[in-house]
């Protein structure tokens, strides 16, 4: 492969070459940046079409083709060149001979570098080695890039500069491409599939007065004109609900939730979550409907049940396994019901793996915390997890013979949490006992609009979250969630 730049030189420098090009296009007449080229296929749909034709076919038929897209590669010299066009997803090859093509044509070519866009008209051929091509006739530049491409310098490996510099990545990573091009099959199936069940999808604020729907630490931003504090939302929840209690049996939101919180490998405070909420559902049917929409993601997305996790192999295939919390963190470490019985027992446990803030945990986040530790990492193979503490659950509905247990599953997969889902609580008067609770704990304000929503009624609902980034994780073997979102937050640099 051969570029117009030497990759010798700092990167200044071949800046400095391509602008000198770029005055030379204008000085010749060309526009370097045109409002507009009309193409009638892209590079891959004049593959699809002609990949399989043969010498003979082509010479008949002579196809006439209008095309656009980026040189990724330019070779040869004197009278025949040939360059690679690609429009990101697929590329063709360009034949360019100077008899074909007028001065003007020849003149502009002599001045394209890797990375430029250009318009080509001409004939589709293959040539003597049977490489599908295009003979040029016509050349029209479309945009001058003065930045070389980052393989022609250094590369673009670097995790972080990937994630700072998508673009480059998507252009220098062919893998990276594969990633977003599966997420954006994920959100398309998952769609396709609550629409068919029913659903309608909604939209609910993102700015919202009070910070509720979940335990987290809100962003908080300013409405000057009514001269009002706002929290980007944490969750759409409390809206969703309002929904159910105007009469829409089947409702999802697809979309962003912020969280001011840490940023991980599994944490970015701007996340995609899917929310939908079930008229006259529970946590069981929650549990059935759930296998069925996300297996049958998997299997239409991957084309397999089963799928490459790190040095995992995680397996799909329905049904998955359900377990009690407890139940899950006696099977995963050397605990006793006895021991989970008894806080004094339950806190010695609790140092021994390092949780933190011990004495301020209520029962159940303490709990919550020991499976955490020891059984959560364990998760591979998709496990709902059922039946959380009343306390860290404030939205959802008791067990009938358990009042301090609710009924709420959360998902795992790959060690990660995909999904959480309630029984949702629809006592008006409970629900209001609860949020003054928390608001005593953990400060904040008790939705009273939400409450008087619920007085008017509610019916039995079932409502669940699955976290979108996470997905897109395991089914693209990211290991990170920032591999997952095009432009995650990331910290400045120096």
């Amino acid at each position: 492969m051969e570029s117009r730049d030497d990759a010798q030189q700092p990167v200044e420098q071949l800046i400095a070459n391509r602008r000198a090009k770029l005055e030379a296009l204008k000085a010749l007449g060309h526009e370097p940046y045109p409002r507009r080229f009309r193409v009638a296929a892209s590079v891959s749909a004049l593959r699809a079409r002609y990949d399989g034709s043969g010498t003979a076919e082509l010479e008949a038929e002579r196809p006439q083709v209008r095309l656009a897209g980026r040189l990724r590669a330019i070779r040869g010299h004197g009278k025949v060149s040939f360059a690679d066009l690609s429009d990101g997803a697929g590329q063709i090859q360009l034949y360019l001979r100077r008899s074909d093509l007028d001065d003007s044509a020849w003149k502009v070519f002599e001045l394209l570098d890797l990375g430029d866009f250009v318009g080509v008209e001409g004939t589709v051929f293959r040539t003597r080695a049977g490489e599908l091509s295009v003979a040029v006739r016509g050349l029209t530049v479309l945009a001058k890039a003065l930045r070389p491409l980052p393989e022609k310098y250094h590369g673009l490996a670097d995790r972080e500069a990937r994630a700072r510099q998508r673009y480059l990545d998507l252009l220098s990573n062919p893998a990276s491409r594969e990633v977003f091009e599966v997420r954006s099959r994920v959100v398309s199936s998952i769609r396709r599939r609550l629409e068919a069940a029913g659903f309608m999808e909604v939209e609910t604020p993102m700015m919202q007065p009070i910070a509720g729907g979940a335990a987290a630490r809100p962003f908080v931003t300013h409405h000057n004109t009514l001269d009002l504090d706002l929290y980007l939302r944490i969750a759409p929840e409390l809206y969703l609900k309002r929904l159910t209690v105007g009469g829409f049996e089947r409702v999802f939101e697809l979309n962003r939730n912020f969280r001011n919180e840490g940023i991980s490998t599994r944490h970015n405070p701007e996340f995609t979550m899917l929310e939908f909420y079930w008229a006259y559902a529970d946590y069981e049917l929650l549990m059935d409907f759930t296998e069925e929409l996300l297996g049958g993601v998997v299997e239409e997305v991957v084309g397999a049940a089963k799928l490459q996790w790190g040095e995992h192999v995680i397996d799909f295939s329905r049904p998955w396994r359900r377990l009690t919390m407890r139940d899950a963190i006696l099977a995963y470490s050397d605990l006793t019901p006895e021991d989970l019985a008894d806080r004094g027992r339950m806190e010695t446990a609790a140092r021994a793996l390092d949780v933190q803030r011990i004495a301020e945990r209520s029962d159940g986040s303490l709990l919550a915390e020991l499976y955490e530790m020891t059984a959560e990492p364990r998760m591979i193979d998709p496990t709902f997890i059922m039946d959380f503490p009343r306390d860290i659950s404030p939205f959802a509905k008791s067990r009938p013979d358990d009042p301090d247990t609710v009924e709420r599953f959360e998902l795992f997969a790959g060690g990660m949490e995909l999904a959480n889902a309630f029984t949702e609580l629809n006592d008006p008067d409970e629900q209001r006992r609860r949020l003054e609770a928390q608001a005593a704990e953990q400060g904040g304000q008790v939705d009273e609009d939400f409450v008087r929503a619920l007085e008017h009624g509610m019916p039995p609902t079932g409502g669940e979250g699955i976290g979108i980034d996470r997905l897109v994780m395991l089914l693209t073997n990211q290991q990170s969630i920032r591999d997952a979102i095009l432009f995650p937050q990331l910290r400045p640099r120096d």
